[in-house]
């Protein structure tokens, strides 16, 4: 048995001791058997690595105070939409990339901090949220030491690579201050565009919404391609908010909203409410910026996008998250389109693959396109491509001009035989529409962008 002596002698034996090291500027305190020379590796400190900071509890939820003062054009506007917006139950938040970045193109935690508070405060009304996240490309280029956004495919993809992985531990990170879990949600235009893997992705950040987690959806660079790619991020997030059926969409960048030019020009106007294409003629919007790909064009034809599908958006700057979360009167609404399509309508148009095109006469894009009618082969001038019955085809008109999509009967080798016969010369098995009308949806009122 040790004795109190024996035990003293111990305890003195392991008394802590203070290391420095001037090579390395560190201090070790410790035990003194454990004692080493703390000194950073060689390579410590030479690249511009990103340092996550520290979970700091929050003390308080509420919506960040706008950067704009109140008499600025883009704020204090209100209407209807406005209200179902401000009092939405799901809604579709979309930060680019000039919002999460430093002016080195490294991430900036304290601005996701401001977007973490802003959404979390709209969390506590009990809406659910759904974040999609530009900047995987920026978030990579100050760590890879890139000077400006690649243009080849794959310094892009390696960009991204790295830049996912530092928006996710700063996104989980931000939110830990609430003791709230986030989830990783990375989409290709082809997980979009085939229906199984659409329903996946729609079931995976439903269950994530379930279990109070925040889905924080971003296209996965890392594998896309030139030819699959959603384009931009803000296309993105208008399908994402058909797919998760959202009451509302917010696209957030650097604009406080759409003006009809260049705000920067004099006599620039405020555009308040987009009720339908009237209200954007005249309207000249640019494109994106040096972080970003999607510019004012691209975020219009995304909003647009969305009120094709009965969604409501406000377009403002991220700079006015909290104004926009609250009461939503800053920034420009764009309202949803009476004749919303359907949901199966929508995905054919706007997300669905093509395995072919069918090409037609004059009076069968009439029939399609004005009379709601079904395809017949009679119209057919022309098939192109190899697909199969069920497969999703393009319609186009004599001049090459898309017309719609739909889903076809017949496969391209049994069609080729078919083409410009009127129904009573077919056999009876080939009577059937080429593409029923209630599967056939066009491009009538499809959202344009403004010239």
């Amino acid at each position: 048995m040790p004795t109190e002596n024996n035990k003293e002698e111990a305890a003195r034996s392991r008394d802590d001791i203070t290391f420095s090291s001037a090579a390395s500027g560190l201090t070790y305190s410790g035990p003194a058997e454990v004692a080493q020379p703390v000194e950073a590796v060689s390579s410590y400190g030479v690249r511009p690595v990103h340092q996550p900071g520290p979970v700091v509890p929050a003390t308080s939820i509420e919506f960040p105070d706008p950067e704009i003062d109140e008499d600025h054009p883009a704020m204090g506007h209100e209407s209807r939409w406005r209200e179902e917006i401000a009092g939405a139950r799901r809604i579709v938040v979309k930060i680019g990339s000039s919002s999460l970045t430093d002016d080195e193109g490294r991430v900036d935690p304290n601005r996701i901090d401001t977007i973490a508070d802003a959404l979390e405060a709209r969390m506590a009304r009990g809406t659910d949220v759904i974040v999609v996240s530009s900047g995987a490309v920026a978030c990579g280029m100050g760590p890879l030491e890139l000077a400006q956004r690649p243009t080849d495919l794959a310094t892009k993809q390696a960009a991204a690579s790295v830049g996912q992985v530092l928006l996710a531990q700063e996104w989980a990170r931000s939110f830990a201050r609430y003791g709230r879990t986030i989830g990783q949600v990375l989409l290709t235009a082809s997980d979009a565009g085939v229906r199984d893997r659409a329903r996946n992705a729609q079931r995976t950040i439903d269950r994530l919404r379930q279990l109070k987690a925040v889905p924080i959806v971003n296209e996965n660079d890392t594998v896309a391609t030139v030819d699959m790619r959603f384009g931009d991020n803000d296309r993105l997030a208008a399908l994402v908010s058909h797919l998760a059926f959202a009451d509302a969409l917010f696209l957030l960048s650097d604009v406080d909203g759409l003006f009809d030019r260049n705000p920067a020009e004099p006599g620039a106007k405020f555009v308040p409410e987009v009720k339908s294409g009237k209200d954007l003629r005249g309207v000249i919007a640019g494109d994106g910026g040096r972080l970003g790909t999607g510019g004012m064009a691209a975020k219009v034809s995304a909003a647009r996008l969305a009120s094709r599908a009965g969604v409501p958006v406000l377009l403002t700057s991220m700079d006015n998250i909290g104004a926009a979360l609250d009461d939503a009167q800053v920034g420009t609404c764009f309202w949803p389109q009476e004749d919303r399509l359907s949901a199966w309508k929508f995905w054919v148009l706007y997300s669905a693959d093509a395995s072919g095109r069918l090409h037609l006469d004059e009076g069968a894009v009439e029939a399609v396109a004005k009379g709601h009618k079904s395809l017949l082969a009679v119209g057919i001038t022309r098939v192109e491509g190899d697909f199969s019955q069920g497969n999703i085809v393009d319609i186009v008109g004599p001049d090459g001009e898309l017309v719609g999509r739909g889903e076809v009967n017949y496969d391209s080798t049994m069609l080729d035989g078919m083409i410009g016969r009127p129904t009573s010369e077919l056999p009876d098995f080939a009577r059937r529409p080429v593409i029923h009308a209630d599967y056939l949806s066009t491009y009538s009122n499809r959202a344009q962008l403004p010239s």
